[in-house]
């Protein structure tokens, strides 16, 4: 894959911001309106994931749009049917739920790590487009994002993380592993695609080489495919404080206050 030209900051910024109202606006008509959106994340470690909820959700109400990452299953819940532990963290009327890695980690990393077995795999990809398919019969708005990016790109990142000890937490030994098994993953990516991109719950692929261009173009691809309008909202105007009845603050020394830490930055 060719280089990808960086998006210019300024230019980023300022059409990102433009969007971010946009998805305050599909959040009030959400919440207005009830409806139920399903946003699904999934594409290789470091394709920009992360960075992109955090774009996404930044101006919205945690109330109405939440982010779910799921760890790795309990041992009641791999007794479970598959799909049960995710079907609790979906919508009500009025919310978006945004996966931040979904139920496709069968068709992913447990297929590929042996975390499953062929039966478990297989049943998966029979499962899974009735499963949505009942989600979007129900009413609820489920789009699901693949987020692409080359091996090059990836290892990149990778090198970034791990010479970064801010970053280096996001690093775990399995995300390295995919570097050997590069092959294995695009295989069951391939394979996942073929069985589980319906009409009725298409997947959409993120070209991800520049994450500023993959955030921009998936927000508004999302805010594109929702058939959300501007909400009537009552203006709000602060009220005059009433006259004062006499209140007298406690002594400070009565209580306990955080040391000024800013004051030994300008000595």
């Amino acid at each position: 894959m060719s280089k990808v030209k960086r998006l210019p900051r300024e230019l980023y910024e300022r059409e990102l911001y433009r969007l971010q109202a946009q998805l305050v606006e599909l959040q009030e008509w959400v919440r207005t309106e009830g409806a139920r959106v399903v946003v699904v994340f999934e594409g290789r470690d470091a394709a920009g994931k992360g960075s992109t909820i955090k774009r996404v959700t930044e101006y919205l109400n945690p109330r109405v749009a939440r982010i779910v990452a799921l760890p790795a299953p309990t041992d009641r819940e791999r007794t479970q049917w598959y799909f049960q532990r995710y079907v609790e963290h979906l919508p009500a009327a009025g919310e978006i739920v945004l996966f931040d890695r979904s139920w496709y980690n069968r068709a992913g990393v447990e297929h590929v790590m042996g975390f499953c077995t062929k039966h478990e795999y297989m049943r998966f990809l029979r499962q899974c487009p009735i499963f949505e398919r009942l989600l979007v019969e129900d009413g609820i708005l489920l789009r699901k994002y693949w987020f692409s990016v080359s091996d090059a790109e990836q290892e990149r990142r990778f090198q970034s993380r791990l010479d970064d000890p801010m970053r280096r937490w996001k690093l775990s030994r399995m995300d390295l592993e995919s570097i050997t098994r590069w092959e294995e993953y695009s295989q069951a990516k391939d394979a996942m695609m073929l069985h589980t991109d319906t009409p009725e719950a298409p997947w959409y692929v993120v070209e991800s080489e520049d994450k500023r261009r993959a955030r921009i173009n998936m927000i508004a691809h999302l805010l594109s495919t929702i058939p959300y309008r501007p909400v009537h909202r009552e203006p709000l105007r602060l009220p005059e404080r009433p006259p004062s009845k006499g209140y007298e603050r406690s002594p400070r020394d009565m209580q306990s206050y955080v040391p000024d830490h800013s004051a030994t930055l300008t000595r």
